[in-house]
Order: structure tokens, then C-alpha cells, then sequence
């Protein structure tokens, strides 16, 4: 038997916003905006805001706790993401060598750009291999 729970994770946790005091004084903002389980072994993360290698440190450690508890499914909504680097893909592909898959929903254009720049450079979700029946 399976079920799906819609109950949010992290909704007693107030997300802080982090401002980047970096070159400029424009703010690198993501915000982790609901995470969800789905079934035993999914779960789904909406995302909002500025994706790049320092920010993506809380969805980091969302996903290195869900794997350690057997999450193999995410589906990663990104429908509010306003700036995106290597730093998502950097993300994808340690949730892929974790032995993770994923979907992504809803993409902007600027992550959609990001994913067809770096076609052929993420490490696939794994598949299960067909057998081949001999001749």
C-alpha cells in the first residue's frame, strides 16, 4: 500500500533572506518555499528566487537528508526562480550520483536556457537497464 502525504516539512522553520554583500548589493536570494514528501520515496521542493553555489546550500542539505532516508524521487519546482547558474546543475548532479531522479516542473526561461546550455553534461538518471533477449 502506498500513500502521499501533502503535509509540508518545513513549514514551522521561518526561512531567512540572505543578502550577498558580494560586487554589487543586489540581493542572491533563494528561498526552500515548501518541501513536501510524496509517498515513501518522493518528495517535491519548491524553489524561489536566485539559484547559484551558495544559495543552493539549504536544498543541499534537503536532499543529503532525504536520500539518507531512502527519498529517491524529486520533483523540483522552479516555476519562481528568478536567476539560476551551475549551481542547480552541481545540485542535480550529486542528487543523481546519490542514486536520485528527478523531474523538473514548471521551468522560467532562465533555467530552461541553463538545461539546454548544459545538455550532455549532467549525468543521466539512472534506468533500469532493459534485458536483451539474445538471438
Amino acid at each position: 500500500m502506498s500513500t502521499t502525504s501533502i503535509a509540508p516539512i518545513l513549514t514551522s522553520i521561518p526561512l531567512p533572506v540572505v543578502y550577498d554583500q558580494g560586487a554589487d548589493t543586489a540581493p542572491c536570494v533563494i528561498a526552500v518555499q515548501s518541501c513536501t514528501s510524496v509517498g515513501a520515496t518522493g518528495l517535491r521542493v519548491r524553489l524561489a528566487g536566485e539559484v547559484d553555489h551558495h544559495s543552493c546550500a539549504p536544498l543541499r542539505a534537503i536532499l543529503a537528508s532525504a536520500a539518507g532516508t531512502g527519498v529517491r524521487e524529486l520533483v523540483l519546482d522552479v516555476a519562481r526562480v528568478t536567476f539560476c547558474d551551475s549551481g542547480l546543475l552541481a545540485v542535480l548532479d550529486q542528487w543523481t550520483g546519490m542514486g536520485g531522479r528527478y523531474r523538473i516542473d514548471e521551468p522560467p526561461e532562465v533555467v530552461l536556457r541553463l538545461l539546454r546550455l548544459a545538455a550532455g553534461t549532467l549525468r543521466p538518471p539512472p534506468h533500469p537497464r532493459r534485458r536483451t533477449t539474445g538471438s
